[in-house]
């Protein structure tokens, strides 16, 4: 995702000394936080069932968490003069160490390009159907990693070095981190174990091995857990308060990277969503971290123990096509609770010398975090395709081709256009639910979408710049059409929410209004103009507070996980038809839903985007990621 220009760091606040200034969060009618809690002490156990209360106070504690989600959300705004709260410059001695790494925990390396013997399938063809299921073996696990997460390129320009991978992040700093719970795999490990995937060295860090019989339990056969984490400091070091956010746009990525990397094989993917916070914990031996005090206000020295590791999210990988199956969270917990018993290998590095603690990330972390829901069924939707409008716009790359030479954007031509099938060949990926046949956009079934188990929430406001045969304009893509006439009746009147030329009648794509939006799509994004210099670029608008009291407080983190997942497809279309892409995490949030004629929070922005023709750099030099240069960055 683009770099934040170094002018935007800078807020109305003074330099950092050892506190800084207390962080306003205070809750109307609610007790206030004590100075220092613990980061796990409002978590309840997710092995054990929910008790019952009354209904009452536990509405009252709902409202409670609710309302310092909205703080945090509104505190963490960007307007025309005031930006969120963040460092005052780049410490950039301290710079955290994009690679974690458990030091004395086995390594097991795993196979490189060319020595993957499985031909990758096309990108377009894998949105159309699944190809036959790839048995698991050291070879699949290890096209899987490297079509997901590993590393893609290293670039060089003067004396800087620095890595990319597969999935981006933010700033390139990279706060997610990947763990693979698996049963065993012949030619890597007799035992079934939990890993930790180092992208850097492409291998797996054994942290334990686990009870035999767990996965033939729960799961079907040659299936295998993947968890996420995320490390909130490496994003917080250069983005101040707004990291949290930043953080979970990255799961997203990462997610939808897993997704389309498993479709490659034959397998399928699922959020395991029915699991608590303590279940994601124990399973990927993030216990190992001391719990973190949270602090009563920003506080800058050296704080180690900010580099722990925040359990996001498991997913289950599976082949395609085995049929309906269960899963019982309530035996699973119960076993995954077990899990705190093993001998866990390894200590984690450490990542910087110095920190800044900003408590409003961990205190809004604490609030979303999910408890196990016993009454979440676990369900496999049968496999949609998306919608082909224009199989020519694609240029008949493969998959890997494609995953692998995603490069974020610095700059955009302002030049460059594309064809309107194009356009609507690119929306129409996505869709969340595909070719309906008349039937409304609701549920997440097409690639990468149906990892979720929820109803689309991310909805799409367009600025098109340089797409032939569509005038310059505003529009829309309804991704839930449920929510469509609760859309119109919230924005501006004068939007005339009328069909565009040439639009499929199954895309629900509307223009708003006509006019060169190059400026202002600038202006919206933090006066950045890779927003207007592209063939067009967008906001994600969430629904956001009916979902947060309808779903609960736990899906804050979740509406970014699904705009990064939009936003990782975003980017593999782009390079698929030829071009390029960039997310873009500075963006005015109120001036973004003033211009919508939105009020109130039930519609949020949560993320930007832009698609164009990129402008290369010719000082900066590509490398291969395997072998790398021997730094960390």
């Amino acid at each position: 995702m683009l770099p934040l220009p170094c002018r935007f760091f800078v807020t109305s606040n003074p330099p950092l000394f050892h506190f800084l200034p207390a962080t306003s969060f205070a809750i109307p009618n609610s007790k206030p936080f004590t100075p220092i809690m613990s980061f796990s002490s409002l978590a309840s156990s997710s092995s054990a069932s929910p008790s019952k209360a009354d209904p009452r106070e536990e509405q009252d504690l709902d409202e409670h968490k609710l309302s310092q989600v909205l703080k945090y959300h509104n505190q963490t705004k960007h307007f025309f003069n005031k930006y969120a709260r963040g460092p005052y410059g780049l410490d950039w001695a301290n710079q955290p160490n994009p690679f974690r790494r458990y030091v004395t925990s086995p390594l097991l390396p795993l196979l490189h390009y060319p020595s993957l013997p499985i031909e990758p399938p096309l990108y377009s063809s894998v949105f159309v159907s699944l190809p036959p299921a790839k048995p698991l073996s050291k070879s699949t696990i290890s096209q899987f990693f490297y079509d997901s997460l590993a590393l893609s390129a290293w670039k060089t320009a003067g004396f800087s070095t620095w890595s990319l991978r597969v999935n981006p992040s933010s700033g390139n700093l990279h706060p997610t981190e990947a763990y693979i719970i698996a049963p065993p795999i012949e030619s890597l490990s007799d035992s079934p174990f939990v890993a930790h995937y180092a992208p850097k060295e492409h291998g797996l860090e054994v942290r334990a091995e686990i009870p035999s019989g767990f996965f033939e339990k729960f799961f079907p056969q040659n299936s295998f857990l993947v968890g996420l984490s995320s490390i909130f400091w490496r994003e917080a070091w250069k983005y101040g308060e707004r990291a949290f956010r930043y953080c979970n746009h990255d799961v997203g990525h990462a997610i939808a990277a897993v997704v389309m990397a498993a479709a490659g094989l034959g397998w399928d993917v699922k959020l395991l969503d029915g699991l608590g916070y303590e279940d994601l914990k124990n399973l990927m031996g993030l216990q190992i971290f001391p719990e973190f005090e949270i602090p009563s206000r920003p506080v800058k020295g050296k704080i180690p123990a900010i580099e722990f590791e925040h359990p996001d999210c498991v997913l289950l990988v599976y082949p395609n096509g085995i049929g309906e199956f269960d899963v019982d969270y309530k035996k699973l917990s119960s076993a995954i609770s077990e899990f705190s018993k093993l001998e866990w290998k390894g200590k984690p590095n450490s990542l910087s010398k110095e920190h800044i603690c900003w408590d409003i990330i961990y205190r809004t972390a604490e609030i979303a975090k999910k408890p196990l829901t016993l009454g979440q069924r676990f369900f496999i939707d049968p496999f949609q395709k998306s919608c082909l409008y224009s199989e020519p716009s694609y240029k008949g790359f493969t998959l890997r081709k494609v995953v692998r030479t995603r490069r974020s954007a610095v700059d955009m031509d302002g030049v460059t256009q594309m064809g309107r099938d194009t356009f609507y060949q690119i929306l129409s990926q996505c869709l969340p639910s595909g070719c309906q046949n008349g039937e409304k956009q609701q549920r997440q079934l097409t690639l990468p979408f149906r990892a979720f188990p929820w109803d689309a929430e991310v909805h799409a406001a367009l600025f098109v710049h340089r797409v032939m045969g569509l005038p310059q304009g505003s529009y829309f893509l309804v991704r839930n059409e449920n929510h469509f006439e609760e859309l119109k009746k919230s924005m501006n009147s004068d939007f005339v929410w009328a069909k565009p030329e040439g639009c499929p009648d199954d895309l629900p794509l509307y223009e708003l209004y006509s006019y060169n939006c190059q400026q202002l799509a600038k202006q919206l994004s933090c006066l950045q103009d890779i927003a207007g210099d592209g063939c067009f670029s967008l906001g994600m608008l969430a629904r956001f507070e009916p979902t947060l009291r309808e779903k609960n407080v736990w899906m804050y983190p979740r509406l970014f996980w699904e705009t990064g997942a939009l936003g990782q497809l975003l980017y593999l279309e782009a390079h698929a038809v030829g071009i390029s892409a960039t997310g873009i995490g500075c963006f005015f949030d109120d001036p973004v839903h003033q211009f919508l004629g939105l009020k109130g929070s039930n519609f949020q922005s949560l993320y930007h985007f832009t698609v164009g023709g990129p402008v290369l750099d010719k000082r900066i030099m590509s490398l291969p990621a395997y072998p790398g240069p021997n730094v960390d960055a």
